[in-house]
């Protein structure tokens, strides 16, 4: 496996004491760090990470006050804090942390970017590490980069018929994917899950990322480097030489970079990419925006997806209950226009709290879906440059169901609720 990632500068091994330890929920975790606080940094350290990964955290935000400093972590999405400790502990701790991410211990005010490895019951765990200058100290987040985050195709969430759809699409030999959403909801998850379906000895994939968050066996992995006039432009432009058949693009955020990518999708490969857009329907807008031309865009766009994520219901505490007036009205309002049938005596599952899920009602976390598919008409369509707000219709009328309506199907089908659904995404 080739890639230009940054070095990992340090490396943390996990005690087996740490990872027997029956962190289940986050006032466990806490009652852990509290009984080592007195003790060496090492010590306090692993027991963070330890019992962060093990309650499948994906950050750690250490938040210095006047004071004191407030440790909280990131779960299913959502903070949730954890202990309040002496600011003498947040300034060893910021030392050890900057120290293993190859930092500049005397940089207080300036923002700096390093990482480091957790090895942790025989797998390694990368960890992003961001500083931020702020009022009474730098204010640190350390992102997990767990492989076991990576999932298939088939656990991303996706309906049959949808699932369906992705695995046609994949297996095209060119044209492009482009997975929308903003930041955190999945979209990289997706791509990867993607890469692992389609990947073969028979076929050469290759990425270029910023950064490479997880390392992929068999795949060309390369990361940006703009400092060294390394971008998704000239890297992409480079990678096209290398007689890739399948690219994956990060993302794509200039002019420059989509007409390459668009072209390369047009000339026998197939790409796969990200952009910043509320919906599937804004896809177009967004690389017309970027100063693409629809007469490019139309014959290269394959299928246009956007995801978020939803918390699922907690399978130990949650009840099965009749909706609500108010309840059934909205769900079947919003799959009114949809070939799906609500069930008469609906019942739908309602959160309620226990060790298993820290308290919250919800554990781990399914992707909700929209996309539509580029066929003759739609790429007529396009030509067009159409609203977004023209496309979706355009779109619905194809078959397309949104991700509201994606949400509320996994309402009825006890995966999610309705207040979670909202949440993420309006109607």
């Amino acid at each position: 496996m080739t890639n230009f990632s940054k070095k990992i500068v340090g490396e943390i091994q996990i005690p087996k004491e740490i990872t027997e330890k029956n962190i289940e929920n986050v006032p466990t975790l806490k009652k852990e760090i509290e009984k080592v606080i007195n003790k060496e940094i090492t010590e306090i350290l692993n027991i963070i990470l330890g019992g962060s990964i093990k309650l499948g955290a994906s950050d750690i935000h250490i938040e210095p006050k006047e004071n004191e400093t407030k440790l909280r972590i990131r779960l299913d999405g959502i903070l949730q804090d954890v202990i309040v400790f002496e600011r003498k502990i947040y300034e060893l701790l910021n030392s050890r942390i900057k120290l293993l991410s190859g930092m500049k211990l005397n940089v207080f005010d300036r923002p700096q970017d390093g990482r480091f490895s957790v090895s942790m019951e025989k797998s390694l765990i990368e960890v992003r590490t961001s500083t931020l200058p702020a009022e009474w100290g730098e204010s640190i987040v350390m992102r997990i980069l767990n492989p076991k985050s990576l999932i298939s195709l088939e656990e991303l969430g996706l309906r049959e018929d949808l699932l369906k759809v992705f695995k046609k699409e994949i297996k095209k030999p060119h044209g492009m994917i482009i997975v929308t959403g903003p930041t955190g909801s999945g979209k990289t998850t997706t791509l990867y899950a993607i890469l692992k379906e389609i990947q073969n000895p028979e076929i050469k994939i290759i990425t270029i990322e910023d950064p490479i968050e997880y390392h992929l066996e068999g795949i060309i992995q390369t990361q940006v480097d703009p400092q060294k006039g390394y971008d998704f432009a000239n890297g992409l432009r480079a990678i096209v030489r290398q007689d890739p058949d399948v690219i994956l693009v990060g993302e794509i955020r200039d002019l420059e970079t989509a007409q390459i990518a668009i072209q390369a999708a047009l000339t026998g490969h197939l790409v796969l990419s990200t952009l910043h857009t509320n919906d599937a329907a804004g896809t177009v807008a967004r690389l017309i925006a970027l100063g693409e031309k629809p007469v490019n865009i139309a014959p290269a766009l394959n299928m246009a997806v956007a995801q978020r994520l939803v918390r699922k219901v907690c399978p130990k505490c949650s009840q099965l209950i009749g909706p609500t007036k108010e309840e059934q009205e909205k769900i079947e309002k919003s799959l009114r226009n949809t070939n799906f049938k609500i069930p008469e005596n609906l019942k739908i599952k309602k959160p309620k709290g226990c060790e298993h899920c820290n308290f919250t009602g919800y554990r781990g976390r399914i992707g909700i879906y929209e996309a539509f598919l580029v066929d003759d008409e739609m790429e007529k369509f396009i030509l067009t440059a159409p609203s977004i707000v023209a496309l979706k219709e355009m779109a619905q009328k194809k078959g397309m169901i949104t991700m509201f309506q994606d949400g509320m199907i996994k309402v009825i089908n006890g995966i999610t609720t309705i207040e979670e659904v909202e949440r993420v995404v309006t109607e």
